[in-house]
C-alpha cells in the first residue's frame, strides 16, 4: 500500500528504525496468519490442524471445519493436565446449529488452553487457523494419518462431493 511505501521509506535510516515505537515498524505490520505452505503444520482427516514447535502441538480446528459447524457459541476446553488418547475426544464445540467434536492427534497432555474462546468463542470463526486455536499439547505418541495442506485440501474436496 502507499502508506506502507512510505513507512518503508522512513525506515530506511537505522537510527529512525531504533527510535521508532515497535508497533510502526515495518516487520511488525500483520501478516496472514493462515498456514499455506508451512511444512510444520499438519492436518488430520477429521478436520483438526497441528503446528508442533518445541515438542508443543498447537491444535485448532481447519477454516472447511468451522464454516461447516456455524457460529460456534460455546467451547468445552479441557483441563491443563488432562490427558487422552489418540482419537478420544479431546474437547467440543457448540455452535448455533451443531456440537462438534474435536478428537487428539495423538496420545498426549493439554499443557494451555486458549483462555480467550472463553469470551470470545467465535475467534473459532474468525480466525480458526491462527487467534482461535483451541490448546497446546505434549504428544506422548506418534500422530498417524497425518496430511499436508495440498492432500487435506484434496480430502476436503472429496468429502464435499460425497454431501
Amino acid at each position: 500500500s502507499v502508506a506502507m511505501a512510505m513507512l518503508a521509506g522512513v525506515f530506511r535510516s537505522s537510527a529512525l528504525r531504533r527510535a521508532a515505537p515497535a508497533v510502526l515498524r515495518p516487520t511488525t505490520f500483520a501478516r496472514p496468519m493462515l498456514f499455506h505452505g508451512f511444512s510444520d503444520v499438519v492436518f488430520m482427516k477429521t478436520h483438526e490442524w497441528i503446528k508442533t514447535e518445541a515438542g508443543v502441538g498447537t491444535l485448532g480446528i481447519t477454516d472447511f471445519a468451522q464454516g461447516q459447524l456455524g457460529e460456534v457459541v460455546y467451547c468445552d476446553l479441557p483441563e491443563v493436565g488432562a490427558k487422552f488418547k489418540g482419537k478420544d475426544t479431546i474437547c467440543t464445540l457448540e455452535s448455533v446449529k451443531a456440537v462438534g467434536e474435536v478428537y487428539a492427534p495423538a496420545d498426549c497432555e493439554v499443557v494451555e488452553v486458549n483462555e480467550t474462546l472463553a469470551d470470545v468463542p467465535a475467534t473459532v470463526n474468525s480466525s480458526p487457523e491462527s487467534k482461535g486455536w483451541l490448546m497446546k499439547v505434549k504428544f506422548s505418541g506418534e500422530m498417524t494419518g497425518t496430511l499436508d495442506r495440498k492432500a487435506y485440501d484434496v480430502h476436503v474436496e472429496a468429502e464435499a462431493k460425497e454431501e
